[in-house]
C-alpha cells in the first residue's frame, strides 16, 4: 500500500492502492498517492465517494471564507450617516463613498491572495491548506469585533482592519484548485459549480444573518458579527483535518502554472471572469449600500432585510451554469449570461434615472442570476480549453496530465484577476457618485462593458470556423 489509512479515516476506500512501482513509497497520513478519476472502474468503486466527501467539507470551509470576506458589506450599512448627516445607530457617520471603499478593500486583498492560495494546494496539500486557511479567518473576525466596537475608531484603521477580511477571498482559489483534481472531466462543471455555489452562498447567508446577530436583544452591537463566526471557522478547520485528503497528483508544478500564464487563453478567460465573478462579488458588496444610500433610494430597512437576495440567486445559479455547460458547452452559456447581464444593466440604469425602486431590485436580481450562470460556465470552459490544447499537441498521457495542471493554474490566475472586479465595481460607483453626483455614469459603463464581453466570447469561442468552436468549448 502506498498510503496509510489513519485511525480517524473513513472506510478503506478513502485511500487507494498504488501501482506496484510505487509500493515502496513511504506512507503519509491522509495523502492519496494514486488517483485516476478518468478510469470508470476506479471512479465508481472508490473515486466518487472520496471526491464527494472532500467536496462537502471544502464547500463548508469555503462558505465561511466567503461569509467573512463579505462581512463588511452588511456591517457598513449600520455605519452610514443618516440622511441629515448624523451618526447612525452604531455611532458611525460614514459617507456612501467611505462605505463603498470599506467593502471594496477586502475584495482587492482577496483577489491578490488568490494566486498564492492557488500555489498553496500543490505545496502543502488540499486538506492541509484548508485547515490553515480556515484558521486564518479568526484574524479578520477578531479584528472586526475590536474595531467596530468603538465609534471613535479612525477611518484609516477601519480600512486596515477591513483589508484582513481578504483572507476569506483567497479561500476560493485554493478550494477550486483542489476540487478540480478530484473529479473527472465529464463531471467537473457540476462539481466546480457546486463547490463555488456553496462558497458564494456564504455572501447571502452573512448578509441575511449578520443583521439579526448584531441587533439581537435590541440596539446595535456590530462586534457580534465578527465574534459569531470565530467558533464556526474553528469547526471548519477541525472537520477539514479529520475528513479531507491530500492528493499527490496535485503536486507542485510551477512550470505548468507559468505555462498557463503564457497562454493567451488564460488571459482571455481571466478577462471574461472579471465580467462574471467580478460583477457578482462587486455587486454583492455594493448592493445593500446602494439601496440604503440617501442619493439613490434611501431604504435602509430593505437593505438590511433583503439585501441578501442578489447574492442568494447568483449563488444558486452558479451550479446551474456548470450543469448547462456540461450539456450545451460553456461558451454558449457564457454568451447567454453576458446578454442577460446587458439586459439587467439597462434596467438598472433606467430605474435609477426614473427612481423606480421595484425595477431597480428586479434588474439587479437579473444581473445576479446572469453572473451566477456565467461563473459556472466560465470555470467549465477552462478545463475544456486546456484539454483541447493538449489534444492539439498530440494528446499523449503526459500532455493530458500537464493540461490538467495548467488548467488548475489558469483557474487560480483567472479567479485572482476576476476577483479584482469585486474591488473595481464598488470603487466605480463611489467615484461616479463622488465626482459626477450619481451612479448613473457607472451603470452606463457597465452596459457597454457587458456588450464587449459578449462580443469577445462570440469571437473567441463561438465564431464559426474558430478552433475552440469546433472543439465545442
Amino acid at each position: 500500500m502506498s498510503t496509510s489509512t489513519p485511525t480517524n479515516a473513513p472506510p478503506p476506500d478513502a485511500s487507494t492502492t498504488a501501482p506496484a512501482t510505487t509500493a515502496a513509497a513511504p506512507a503519509r497520513p491522509r495523502w492519496i498517492e494514486h488517483w485516476d478519476p478518468e478510469d470508470p472502474t476506479f471512479w465508481e468503486s472508490t473515486g466518487r465517494h472520496v471526491a464527494r466527501r472532500n467536496l462537502i467539507w471544502s464547500i463548508f470551509a469555503e462558505h465561511l471564507g466567503f461569509s467573512v470576506w463579505l462581512l463588511w458589506s452588511i456591517v457598513v450599512v449600520q455605519m452610514g450617516a443618516t440622511a441629515t448627516g448624523a451618526p447612525g445607530p452604531a455611532g458611525f457617520a460614514l459617507t456612501l463613498d467611505q462605505q463603498l471603499w470599506l467593502v471594496a478593500v477586502p475584495s482587492g486583498v482577496g483577489a491578490f491572495l488568490r494566486l498564492p492560495y492557488t500555489f498553496a494546494v500543490p505545496l502543502f496539500g488540499g486538506r492541509n491548506w484548508t485547515v490553515v486557511s480556515a484558521l486564518l479567518l479568526v484574524i479578520p473576525c477578531g479584528l472586526l469585533a475590536w474595531a467596530v466596537g468603538d465609534p471613535t475608531t479612525s477611518y484609516a484603521t477601519l480600512l486596515v482592519v477591513a483589508a484582513f477580511a481578504g483572507f476569506g477571498g483567497g479561500n476560493f482559489a485554493s478550494s477550486m484548485t483542489n476540487i478540480s483534481f478530484f473529479y473527472p472531466e465529464r463531471e467537473k462543471g457540476w462539481a466546480l459549480g457546486l463547490n463555488a455555489a456553496g462558497g458564494n452562498i456564504g455572501v447571502a447567508v452573512v448578509q441575511k444573518l449578520a443583521p439579526v446577530v448584531i441587533t439581537l436583544g435590541g440596539g446595535v452591537a456590530l462586534a457580534r458579527a465578527g465574534l459569531f463566526y470565530i467558533p464556526l471557522v474553528i469547526v471548519a478547520a477541525v472537520c477539514a483535518f479529520l475528513f479531507m485528503d491530500n492528493l499527490a497528483a496535485a503536486k507542485s508544478d510551477p512550470g505548468a502554472v507559468a505555462a498557463a500564464a503564457r497562454r493567451g487563453q488564460t488571459w482571455i478567460m481571466s478577462f471574461l471572469y472579471i465580467g462574471t465573478f467580478g460583477s457578482f462579488i462587486g455587486y454583492s458588496a455594493a448592493f445593500p449600500a446602494l439601496i440604503k444610500a440617501p442619493k439613490v433610494f434611501d431604504n435602509p430597512e430593505f437593505a438590511l432585510a433583503w439585501g441578501f437576495l442578489g447574492a442568494l440567486v447568483g449563488s444558486l445559479a452558479r451550479p446551474l451554469g456548470g450543469r448547462l455547460s456540461d450539456r450545451l458547452g460553456g461558451a454558449r452559456v457564457t454568451a447567454f449570461s453576458f446578454a442577460l447581464m446587458t439586459v439587467g444593466a439597462v434596467g438598472a440604469l433606467y430605474s435609477v434615472q426614473q427612481k423606480v425602486f421595484g425595477l431597480f431590485v428586479t434588474s439587479f436580481l437579473v444581473l445576479f442570476v446572469a453572473t451566477g450562470l456565467g461563473n459556472g460556465s466560465t470555470f467549465r470552459m477552462i478545463p475544456a480549453i486546456f484539454r483541447r490544447l493538449a489534444l492539439d499537441a498530440g494528446g499523449t498521457a503526459d500532455e493530458v496530465l500537464r493540461s490538467k495542471r495548467e488548467a488548475a493554474g489558469a483557474i487560480g490566475i483567472s479567479s485572482a484577476v476576476g476577483a479584482f472586479g469585486g474591488f473595481v465595481v464598488p470603487i466605480a460607483y463611489a467615484q461616479s457618485n463622488k465626482h459626477l453626483g450619481s451612479i448613473v455614469p457607472a451603470l452606463r459603463f457597465y452596459v457597454v462593458f457587458f456588450v464587449v464581453m459578449l462580443a469577445i466570447t462570440w469571437f473567441c469561442y463561438l465564431r464559426k470556423g474558430s478552433r475552440m468552436a469546433k472543439a465545442g468549448v
